[in-house]
């Protein structure tokens, strides 16, 4: 166990990021000692793990106690410790909106991008789904056309803003498209966000724009009840 401890701890720092279908990190989710001892040493310089569920991959993040003694300094960290601008953050929470929200109510109702919810009668008892079957895509050009004017020109979202998202590992595009990257539904907090951009000016602003939100009603407690009952998909892989 302490090789692959040693081994883990390792790959989540040098690689920031790591999917949920890894051999070590299914062990991390399933196995409450090899947890512990995985939580212990991250915690010894400072950091946890983000681990959602409902997320395609696991990764690190400081303390939320050493944030400000760590990126304090910087002027950027009034914003983002990431260097993001102000107009960046907006992209980043619209794009969050338009992806990741959708796939929740897809992964709570337990339903996929084909499925018009009667086409399986226990839908709701399979696995939380993850990946391209319930995480959609957004055309760059639309979103473009849509909120490049008021994020600072269209030229600007599309060579620069975009580009930065996708280092960062927010998203990834391909072909014109615009997919969900590994840190999207990992690094932003839904339970925090979810709410006050559905019921909020933000909300407003998409559906005027053409893309009306899904109601949080039916999915409100998605997150809560994530954190009492256990990950089905990890638990049926590892037994």
């Amino acid at each position: 166990m302490e090789h692959e401890l040693k081994t883990l701890t390792a790959r989540l720092l040098a690689q920031r990021w790591l999917p949920r279908n890894d051999r070590l990190v299914r062990r991390a989710l399933v196995d409450e000692t090899f947890r512990l001892e995985l939580d212990r040493r991250l915690a010894d310089v400072g950091l946890r793990l983000l681990d959602n569920p409902y997320a395609s991959h696991v990764g690190v993040a400081l303390q939320a106690e050493l944030a400000e003694p760590v990126f304090g300094a910087g002027r950027e960290y009034a914003a983002s410790n990431l260097g993001l601008g102000r107009d960046e953050i907006a992209l980043l929470v619209i794009i969050w909106a338009l992806i990741v929200l959708p796939k929740r109510e897809r992964q709570v109702t337990r339903r996929e991008l084909v499925d018009d919810g009667q086409t399986d009668l226990f839908g709701g008892d399979k696995p939380v789904a993850h990946g391209d079957t319930v995480s959609g895509a957004l055309t760059e050009a639309s979103l473009i056309a849509d909120f490049g004017p008021r994020l600072g020109g269209r030229t600007k979202v599309r060579n620069f803003m975009l580009g930065k998202l996708a280092r960062l590992g927010f998203i990834e595009r391909r072909n014109g498209l615009i997919t969900e990257g590994p840190l999207l539904d990992l690094a932003l907090d839904y339970r925090v966000m979810a709410d006050r951009i559905i019921h909020g000016t933000l909300g407003e602003v998409l559906a005027a724009a053409g893309h009306p939100l899904p109601d949080t009603n039916a999915f409100a407690h998605a997150d809560r009840l994530a954190d009492v009952l256990p990950d089905e998909d990890e638990t049926a892989q590892e037994n």
